[in-house]
């Protein structure tokens, strides 16, 4: 029996009526990949308002590595309501947060002295590195790269790439913030061998130096070591080791941002361990809460306690109920067995869409680590020029079929998969089967009027 259960099309009535409440009381700015109103879920399965059963390969854009509503974390959510819902770090101590910060401390790369500041969220986690790495060097420069995503505030837009989406609008935004390529061997330019291009990005970062900034300014390097919103790009490890070569010889601080690269979703806890480069921060968010908004900076003690007494805070971070969820989500990655899942993921999404790249030129690249996989779709296989129109159809199309999907990349031209480790493999199977299905009938449809 497929675990796929459609009662009415999708979107069904009562989700209909939901939206129209949405587009009522809701900012019209506020995106909707999806057009479903979810009443429950569990596992990797959600039930819309209508009552239909979907597959869910978004995961809360990479946040439930453990799957929805997993009964440990539930339990650990419902004692701890009952115990203490709020208290502020800041009033007074308790124990839940400083077994979260205890857990990274150890579980982070790096067998230095090591402690941690939790946040709510991505951005807010981005930021207190920043602030950290600029109080301890003393410095205002900061590094990044192109494709990045780091947050919606108005330092971490600085920080982020894909202007049109995200900062159109927006600025002025924070000063001291240096953007430089990042080596994406897909888009490796003509001419040149992949070996090539990330000697040349090497080189690029060198020179950066002179031609950006001067090493006695430059507080960080900020590095997702798989690229997240820009496509799922898995930074080469030679440019990594090459970031955390130019950080030693200026003092710099390098920090990994892994908000979705993190907490298991490429098979190891964080993604950087896959280069053998330890950072001196690690940002971590997203999967780290099973569902509930936790994020958290860990790293080097000393850097960690450069600022002032009373210079980090939040009043909501590290909240009791986000604490235990995060607790029993690391204690669930940790089980025997568990990250080996993501690796299984990557091996059966490569099985079902690296032989479809023949039937269908314009799947121009299946490529991520783990659980964290993407497909780029492109007009021309030559010159690989962007259709977005492609990726946003598949969508539409696997979504009323029952699979939650999203959309990443540079270019918005990428369908990315999200999905929780322990999706059982038949269901998994049947979810890429509807969007190879829908990638196949979108072909049919778009390509006669494909833009040569």
């Amino acid at each position: 029996m497929p675990y796929i259960q459609l009662k009415t099309p999708i979107p069904g009535p009562k989700s209909q009526e939901l939206q129209a409440r949405r587009a009522a009381a809701v900012s019209g700015a506020l995106a909707q990949a999806n057009p479903i109103a979810v009443k429950k879920a569990h596992g990797s399965l959600v039930e819309d308002v209508d009552g239909n059963t979907l597959i869910d390969l978004a995961g809360g854009i990479g946040v439930l590595a453990v799957g929805h509503t997993p009964p440990q974390v539930v339990e650990a959510l419902k004692a701890q309501a009952e115990a203490l819902i709020h208290m502020c770090s800041i009033v007074a101590n308790y124990e839940p947060y400083v077994a979260v910060c205890e857990a990274l401390n150890r579980i982070t790369p790096g067998d230095f002295p090591k402690k941690t500041l939790l946040a709510n969220g991505g951005a807010e986690a981005v930021e207190n590195a920043v602030k950290f790495a600029r109080r301890y060097t003393g410095r205002p420069g900061i590094i990044v790269f192109e494709g990045a995503y780091h947050g919606r505030t108005n330092l971490t837009m600085a920080m982020t790439s894909k202007w049109g989406l995200f900062k159109k609008g927006f600025g002025p935004f924070a000063p001291e913030v240096y953007r430089l390529p990042v080596p994406n061997l897909y888009r490796t330019p003509q001419g040149m061998t992949p070996e090539e291009y990330v000697d040349w990005a090497c080189w690029n970062l060198e020179n950066a130096l002179t031609a950006h900034i001067d090493p006695s300014a430059l507080a960080a390097i900020v590095i997702e070591p798989v690229i997240g919103e820009g496509g799922f790009i898995p930074v080469p490890h030679k440019f990594l080791r090459k970031i955390r070569e130019i950080c030693d010889q200026t003092g710099a601080v390098m920090i990994a941002d892994e908000i979705q690269s993190g907490s298991g979703r490429t098979g190891k806890l964080w993604a950087i361990e896959h280069s053998g480069v330890v950072p001196d921060l690690v940002i971590s968010a997203k999967s780290l809460g099973a569902g509930m908004p936790i994020s958290a900076v860990t790293g080097r003690a000393e850097i960690l306690d450069s600022p002032h007494v009373g210079g980090v805070g939040s009043t909501y971070g590290g909240n009791p109920l986000a604490c235990v969820a995060a607790l029993e989500a690391i204690r669930i990655l940790e089980s025997p067995g568990f990250l080996e899942r993501a690796r299984n993921i990557e091996r059966i999404i490569r099985e079902t869409f690296e032989p479809l790249q023949k039937e269908i030129p314009v799947l121009g690249d299946v490529r991520g680590v783990g659980a964290m996989m993407v497909l780029e779709f492109v007009k021309d296989p030559k010159s690989k020029a962007p259709w977005q129109e492609f990726a946003m159809e598949t969508i539409k199309l696997a979504s009323r079929r029952g699979v939650i999907l999203i959309r990443a990349g540079l270019y918005t031209n990428c369908i990315r998969f999200l999905p929780a480790l322990d999706i059982p493999e038949d269901m998994l199977r049947e979810a890429l089967g509807v969007v190879a299905g829908a990638i196949r009938e979108t072909y049919q449809t778009l390509a006669v009027g494909a833009p040569k």
